[in-house]
């Protein structure tokens, strides 16, 4: 048995690491955000502005130096782009990969390799359970096309510990059901614009809409204000996060996760939040 078998059925017994592989790296992809888009199928809102960030990829609940008990989830986040499955081209969009204990490629012209060290989510997957032993790791994410060649689009390197195995917890547990939130801003925050807001799904495979994946969907932020229409905003272009500029005023602010299939039906939908944007 190789050191690299090993490794993932101590990381998640049970499974083959054939089985495995194949599972996780079926169809994903990314795509810009509202404000550096080069898609001209991608229709954007007047209060999305462009991002004061560059595109990278980063972990949006795990900390660098932190320690964590096994299972754990490991949340993806990625700015400037969007996803869409493997295999799917949409222009500048991407899946997303975890490199475990692996620096970023030599050559960034090659496809990533199919390993337990290089895990590839080409489903549109924005997290991953993670059931690994003691020990210290390195995590890195890292964007890729449709033949899993890497963009310059990757996280910073994020260093953590692994102080316990919990065997008795599953997986499923930790993940918990099917479901989108709202990450950022926080329910009755109060912010001035521009301001990033932050998508999550849990569950649910995001995708460009154009490239028609079955079993995908995209995010849906409705914002509604008394006595005004509700101004709707839709990313097709399967973005995970934007930056809003909006009128002053409070808001109540709903996000939902379309299907990209013919229907259009709403799939998931968090809990509605209040939010106060202040007058700059």
């Amino acid at each position: 048995m190789t050191m690299t078998l090993t490794f993932l059925d101590r990381w998640m017994p049970g499974f083959a690491l054939s089985a495995l592989l194949l599972a996780i790296a079926m169809p994903v992809a990314a795509q810009t955000p509202a404000s550096a888009t080069d898609e001209a199928d991608v229709a954007f809102h007047p209060w999305e502005v462009p991002s004061p960030r560059g595109a990278e990829t980063y972990f949006t609940n795990l900390q660098d130096g932190g320690t964590y008990e096994a299972p754990f989830v490991a949340r993806f986040g990625l700015s400037m782009r969007g996803l869409v499955p493997a295999g799917k081209t949409a222009g500048r969009a991407g899946h997303h990969h975890l490199l475990v204990n692996q620096d970023l490629p030599l050559d960034f012209k090659k496809p990533l390799p199919f390993t337990d060290q290089y895990i590839h989510f080409g489903k549109g997957q924005m997290e991953m359970p993670v059931n690994l032993p003691p020990g210290k790791y390195q995590f890195r994410l890292l964007l890729a096309d449709q033949g899993h060649i890497p963009y310059f689009v990757y996280s910073k390197p994020l260093h953590l510990t692994v102080t316990k195995q919990n065997k008795a917890v599953t997986a499923a547990a930790v993940q918990g059901p099917p479901r989108v939130e709202l990450l950022s801003p926080a329910d009755r925050e109060t912010v001035k614009g521009p301001f990033r807001v932050q998508f999550h799904a849990s569950g649910y495979n995001v995708s460009h809409a154009a490239s028609k994946v079955a079993d995908t969907g995209h995010f849906r932020l409705t914002m509604e204000r008394a006595g005004r229409k509700p101004e709707v905003l839709n990313f097709t272009g399967g973005q995970t996060e934007t930056w809003l500029n909006p009128p002053a005023g409070d808001y109540t602010v709903r996000l939902e996760m379309v299907s990209n299939a013919a229907d259009g039906k709403v799939l998931s939908a968090a809990k509605p939040s209040a939010l106060s944007v202040a007058a700059r």
